[in-house]
C-alpha cells in the first residue's frame, strides 16, 4: 500500500485545496453565526459556492503554483466578515479563530478513518486510497500552515484571543511586502514541523 501514497495528478489536488479553503473560511463565518453574529450570512458567504470567496491570487494561482513547485498545498479565500461585538467573550473569539484550522483537521480526520477503515478490509483501491490521501496531505497541510503564529495567520489570532493585551498593528499584514515575508517565515516553520506530522500520518495509516 505504500505506492499509494502518492498525490493524485491534475486538478484533483487543486479542486481539493479549493474546496478546503474555502470551508476553512466558512467555518469562520458560522463559528460567530451560532454565536448571533449574522454579518457573514449577510453578506452571502455562509455557502460552500466558491463565486462568493474566490480571491483569485490566493485561491487560484497561489496554491497552483505552490502545489507544482514544491508540493505544498497553500492558499487562501477572501476572508469571511464578521463583527467581534457580537461575540461572546474571549472564548467565542478563540473559537472563531480556531474554527477554520478545527474544520481542516475535521475534513482530514474522517478521510483518515475512512482509509484506514477500507483498507483493513481490503477494499481500498489504488485511485481511492490516493484521492483520500490527497484530502488528508491537503487539509493537515492547511490546517498546520494557518497556526503559525505568524500574522496575519489563523495562529497569532488564537493567541491574540487569549491574550486581548498583545497588540499587533494590522495595517501592516496587509502590505504586499510584508505578506511575502510572512508566507516565508511561516513556510520555514512549516517546513521543519511537517515531515515529523505526516510521518506520524503514515504510521497510523499503513
Amino acid at each position: 500500500m505504500t505506492e499509494a501514497i502518492s498525490l493524485s495528478q491534475g486538478v484533483f489536488p487543486i479542486l481539493i485545496a479549493l474546496f478546503s479553503i474555502i470551508a476553512h473560511e466558512v467555518a469562520h463565518g458560522y463559528a460567530a453565526y451560532i454565536q448571533g453574529d449574522e454579518t457573514a450570512k449577510r453578506a452571502g458567504r455562509l455557502t460552500l459556492n466558491p463565486i462568493p470567496h474566490i480571491d483569485f491570487v490566493g485561491s487560484i494561482l497561489v496554491p497552483f503554483f505552490a502545489f507544482i513547485s514544491a508540493g505544498l498545498f497553500f492558499g487562501w479565500a477572501k476572508p469571511v466578515p464578521y463583527n467581534i461585538h457580537n461575540v461572546k467573550g474571549r472564548l467565542g473569539e478563540a473559537f472563531v479563530a480556531s474554527a477554520g484550522v478545527l474544520t481542516n483537521f475535521l475534513l482530514a480526520f474522517c478521510a483518515g478513518v475512512i482509509f484506514v477503515l477500507l483498507n483493513n478490509a481490503g477494499d481500498l483501491t489504488l485511485p481511492f486510497a490516493q484521492a483520500l490521501f490527497t484530502i488528508i496531505v491537503v487539509n493537515v497541510s492547511l490546517g498546520v500552515f494557518n497556526l503559525m503564529p505568524v500574522p496575519p495567520f489563523d495562529g497569532i489570532a488564537i493567541i491574540q484571543s487569549i491574550f486581548p493585551k498583545l497588540y499587533l498593528n494590522t495595517r501592516i499584514f496587509f502590505n504586499p511586502f510584508y505578506l511575502v515575508g510572512a508566507i516565508l517565515v511561516a513556510s520555514i516553520l512549516y517546513g521543519q514541523i511537517a515531515p515529523h506530522i505526516f510521518s506520524y500520518i503514515l504510521t497510523i495509516l499503513l
